[in-house]
């Protein structure tokens, strides 16, 4: 018998992987009621958390019971007709139309062509369901994935012609429709090929309800790895998975390759007798970070866009947000960030560090170059005097590093650039732990370095001296804030950097050192 996998790659599919049950993670009476109310809604969620799953088992489900015609379609393919409208129109017709046959089994009396060359394409689509509507039995169920993949007029084309034929449901059109995607259609901006920005609302009028797919809760996590486990007998020690949660937040894209890792891609732990520990987990999430996965990539790529790096940028320097709540909103859907009690944050652990990773890339690969291990004692440990002191003479030497290489990134930049250096530190024998938050006016950043069976604790506060602060209060804040997290996290030593871009102090009185004993801990001040 085939052995069973945790999935990292499209929709779920019951023989093959483990699987939580997909219409559980829904209010199934609600979505129900919707449909037979003849409601037209909105189903969305981030990337790789299930939405297309769930749907095709929608569809399953709507079928089995008899009541209705439900056909799934995904849309994407019409992404590369962009404003072309016939192209766009055409391609999604192809798709919904080998859909319906698959599907329903049923003869269709005339072909996509013959509906676009009869319709202008403005109308084809709407033509096209409503000559099916009429031809089936039972009432349409449309599910259209990937809607929101469309651009520009192809989008707005097939808005307004599933918003033009709603007064026909159920004889002549769909009795009900789901159109899902990444973001909620209000939050839609459709750039025309006139330029004119429209928004989604504006042109689907008819959306009844918007819902939303959330991430595992600790117990769904529970259930899904107990399926390997009752499969293959190999277990996971319970304080795997509060490890778990915190480096994924449940999403569930991360929580499967996270576990396909840690029993699959890591070799050794392919025999069933090993015992899945905290640290393996640990191991696991650093080699998921260092494969660059298809999904980690897609995040990497959103960064650069200007209305996220309003968002991301103040969360890097803990500074208040600047952004604007449409920023916001789109920055939660695409599930980079979350609301918690200290305000907006990066939405998981694994997602903190990929973001400075990939906002440092390029530099991480020059710091190679630049810096050899000098900083590793005798006995292994690190040095943290010659660490900071080498990177505070790389700073004076580099600080126009800003204004390049930081994908747009320029106030956070010297946070980044320190962290592309403790990336180099850590390279191979070390985890840093960060922790951002809107408003906290700091980074802060914990080196865990491993040298002969002993794990040092190096704990790093970064902080921004600009022209509108005075630097007594910033150092008073970051002391008092250092000694905190030093308390908290059992830290051997503590450490703050504190960059000064007011540009109006000499490098001479820029650079200095001093050390403080505060609450029993004491803390290093580095100034830059």
């Amino acid at each position: 018998m085939r052995r069973k996998k945790f999935n990292t790659a499209g929709p779920m599919m019951e023989d093959i992987h483990y699987t939580l049950p997909p219409l559980s993670r829904w209010d199934m009476n609600e979505m129900l009621e919707l449909i037979e109310d003849r409601k037209y809604f909105i189903l969305h969620a981030p990337r790789q958390t299930g939405k297309t799953t769930c749907l095709l088992a929608l569809r399953d489900y709507l079928n089995k019971e008899g009541k209705y015609h439900c056909v799934y379609a995904n849309f994407e393919l019409g992404q590369t007709a962009r404003n072309d409208v016939y192209e766009g129109i055409s391609a999604v017709l192809s798709e919904l139309h080998g859909r319906i046959k698959e599907t329903l089994n049923i003869v269709i009396p005339f072909t996509v062509n013959e509906i676009v060359d009869a319709n202008k394409a403005n109308k084809a689509l709407n033509a096209y369901i409503s000559e099916i509507s009429v031809l089936l039995d039972k009432p349409l169920i449309l599910l259209i994935d990937e809607i929101d993949a469309l651009v520009g007029d192809t989008l707005i084309s097939v808005l307004r012609q599933l918003r033009g034929g709603y007064d026909k449901r159920p004889e002549s059109f769909p009795q009900s429709a789901i159109l899902c995607g990444v973001r909620d259609i209000k939050d839609y901006r459709i750039h025309r090929s006139d330029d004119e920005i429209i928004t989604g609302g504006s042109c689907f009028n008819i959306k009844a309800k918007s819902l939303t797919l959330g991430n595992f809760s600790i117990e769904e996590v529970k259930e899904l790895y107990h399926q390997h486990t009752e499969a293959t007998g190999q277990l996971f020690t319970d304080d795997c998975f509060s490890l778990i949660m915190r480096y994924t937040g449940g999403q569930p894209w991360l929580v499967n390759a996270l576990a396909y890792e840690v029993t699959y891609e890591m070799k050794e732990n392919r025999d069933p007798s090993v015992l899945i520990t905290p640290a393996l987990i640990e191991a696991a999430k650093e080699r998921l970070i260092l494969s660059r996965a298809t999904h980690l990539d897609q995040l990497a790529d959103k960064l650069k866009e200007e209305r996220v790096r309003r968002v991301i940028e103040p969360l890097l320097l803990g500074e208040t947000d600047d952004s604007n709540e449409d920023d916001n909103q789109y920055c939660f859907d695409l599930g980079l960030v979350k609301n918690s009690s200290i305000g907006l944050v990066i939405a998981n652990d694994i997602y903190k560090e990929v973001i400075p990773r990939e906002l440092t890339q390029i530099r991480q690969t020059r710091m190679m170059a630049v810096f050899r291990p000098e900083w590793v004692a005798t006995d292994g440990s690190i040095d943290t005097e010659k660490l900071f002191s080498m990177f505070q003479q790389f700073w004076r030497e580099n600080s126009e590093i800003w204004k390049t290489d930081m994908a747009g990134y320029k106030e956070a930049a010297p946070h980044l650039t320190f962290q592309a250096f403790l990336q180099r530190v850590a390279n191979g024998n070390g985890i840093i732990e960060r922790e951002f938050a809107y408003a906290t006016r700091r980074a802060d950043l914990m080196l865990k370095w491993r040298y002969n069976g002993n794990e040092q604790r190096i704990v790093i506060e970064l902080k921004m001296l600009t022209e509108r602060d005075s630097y007594e209060k910033v150092r008073e804040t970051a002391l008092t804030q250092t000694a905190r997290y030093a308390d908290i996290s059992n830290a051997d030593e503590a450490h703050i950097i504190i960059f000064d871009r007011c540009g109006k102090t000499d490098w001479k009185k820029r650079v200095f050192t001093e050390t403080v004993e505060i609450d029993d801990n004491m803390i290093k001040i580095w100034g830059m």
